[in-house]
């Protein structure tokens, strides 16, 4: 009979502490949504004649570029003649927005800085 109580002890406590452990095989947890970062307002740190100004009126000062490159939410238009070489940068200023010059790179065709307003006035279009 002490052996029937001690049976019965072992199954109870068996029973007791498999309750607490949980299931046998880890379930896959669903990963949380991933949350889209908040949109990136550029603001220009340059002052020269084109920072503002769309895509559209830089082609009506410059014609047709030698580059027009788009990548993520950025655009580049890149004219060059044999004074200099100028690439505009366009971004919105917030979402939803038209894109407008926020950054103006001017260089000779030799590579050497040139500056921005006497480039853009040396290629514009008469």
């Amino acid at each position: 009979m002490i052996e029937s109580h001690r049976l019965a002890a072992i199954a109870g406590l068996a029973l007791t502490l498999g309750a607490c452990a949980g299931p046998a095989i880890p379930r896959p947890s669903t990963p949380p949504a991933a949350v889209a970062p908040p949109p990136t307002v550029v603001r220009p740190v340059q002052n020269n004649a084109l920072i503002g100004n769309g895509a559209d009126a830089i082609g009506r000062m410059f014609g047709k570029p030698r580059l027009d490159v788009t990548e993520g939410a950025g655009r580049k238009l890149q004219f060059a003649g044999t004074a200099c070489v100028l690439d505009i940068y366009f971004y919105a200023a917030r979402a939803g927005a038209d894109p407008v010059a926020t950054h103006v790179d001017a260089r000779t065709p030799d590579g050497r800085n040139a500056e921005v307003n006497s480039c853009a006035q040396a290629l514009q279009q008469r």
